[in-house]
């Protein structure tokens, strides 16, 4: 039995699906206590807090939209309520818009860097306030865009970029403190927002399996599986680092 994370309680934003709903049960299945947090999805939300729990794990859901700063303030009150502790947050929350630089506005700008880049510095801020004198471990999920940018990624791309330099930055800032943080760069993966936004099924899935060494889509425990290790005490010398979780794409 993998226990890893035995002891530990864990926040995992955007947790209703996708990535996060696989980094959840990941976790509770090592041992950890998860909160899912989603901002709109509630039975999602509930459907990954039941399949922990009817295995013997511990999760609660709780509603924030993070790319509030209010809401993220009731997100980690609502935690400490809960558990008393906290000792591992993967920021994983995340909007995308597919858009050309000619329809790019105000609004779709802010909602995505606020999502990806404010709402984890933001939240790293409540996280470190919480973490005891033993230290934490921080994940942020970026993407292999952060790199290798696409056609109608820019917004995107830039937000990913950004949080792979806070965790390069914060590394030094919060490893007197005890605190490691690093990200994972997912390389195209199954999900249910990838099939709504017309990634998967379509013409990109059709240019990116080719391209992928491992030729075959990401699954959510593909990641969930780095994520546990990076968070469990086995990664105890890691910290700034990015780790390309994507069949070999870059």
């Amino acid at each position: 039995m993998d226990l890893r994370l035995k002891d530990k309680v864990a926040i995992v934003t955007g947790s209703s699906k996708g990535i996060g709903a696989g980094i959840a049960k990941a976790f509770a299945k090592a041992g950890a206590k998860v909160v899912v947090n989603y901002a709109k999805n509630k039975e999602s939300a509930t459907q990954v807090v039941n399949s922990i729990t009817v295995n013997g794990g511990t999760a609660i859901a709780i509603q924030a939209d993070i790319s509030k700063f209010t809401d993220i303030q009731k997100l980690f009150k609502a935690t400490n309520d809960a558990f008393g502790q906290l000792d591992i947050l993967v920021n994983n929350a995340g909007v995308f818009k597919i858009e050309l630089l000619d329809v790019i506005t105000e609004e779709s700008f802010h909602l995505q860097v606020n999502t990806h880049l404010m709402a984890p510095i933001l939240s790293i801020q409540q996280a470190v306030k919480m973490f005891s004198a033993n230290g934490g471990s921080i994940i942020n999920i970026s993407s292999t865009v952060s790199q290798n940018p696409l056609p109608g990624f820019m917004v995107y791309s830039a937000a990913k970029a950004g949080i792979d330099n806070v965790t390069r930055v914060l590394a030094k800032e919060l490893g007197p403190k005890k605190i490691r943080i690093n990200v994972i760069a997912p390389g195209i993966t199954e999900t249910e927002g990838n099939y709504e936004m017309g990634i998967l099924g379509g013409d990109t899935e059709k240019q990116m399996v080719p391209l992928t060494p491992l030729g075959r889509l990401g699954q959510p425990d593909d990641i969930a599986k780095v994520a546990v290790f990076l968070a469990s005490d086995e990664a105890g010398w890691i910290t700034g680092e990015r780790i390309t979780v994507s069949g070999g794409l870059l």
